[in-house]
């Protein structure tokens, strides 16, 4: 199934459900909310997204804590789960997604590897955070993340 008919049935049964989600993007840059919002109707469940690059936009936005970003790093797994929990209770959605990594091809260190990405998803289940190593370029990678968020908003609504 091509990304945009795959979007088209999750947000269908979002719609069905009455549920809506939101974004927290750092290293995918606004690309996830791009690709959602090439569907018409998507306003529908789709209520906000926030591209939070700097960790001042991070902390500023959707209160990621200082002190988890000196001890942790912006890539963490404590800062994926902030950033999911942030959005979600901001935009008052039935589901936050934070998502924080090093889309490389620079950036990367031998703790914290180029294609180390944390997906955080927070629900009134709870918050889970998922730590993926993609190996691919950087459009490969966000490409990859998209992938990745289909498949947690999938489990979610039972696909």
């Amino acid at each position: 199934m091509e990304e945009l008919d795959r979007i088209e049935q999750i947000l269908d049964l979002y719609a069905k459900h009455e549920k809506m989600f939101a974004f927290a993007e750092s290293c995918t840059g606004g690309y996830i909310c791009h690709m959602i919002t090439n569907i018409s109707g998507s306003s529908k469940v789709f209520e906000r997204g926030i591209v939070c690059y700097s960790n001042e936009a991070k902390m500023e936005l959707l209160g990621v804590e200082k002190q988890v970003l000196v001890d942790f790093g912006a890539v963490s797994d404590l800062v994926a789960q902030q950033l999911c929990e942030g959005i979600r209770n901001q935009a008052k959605v039935d589901v936050g997604i934070g998502i924080t990594g090093i889309a490389g091809p620079t950036g990367g260190t031998p703790e914290k590897p180029v294609g180390l990405v944390y997906i955080g998803f927070s629900s009134e289940k709870g918050t889970e955070v998922i730590e993926l190593l993609i190996e691919k370029n950087r459009i490969g990678f966000k490409v990859e993340v998209l992938n990745q968020v289909l498949v947690l908003l999938e489990e979610y609504i039972g696909l």
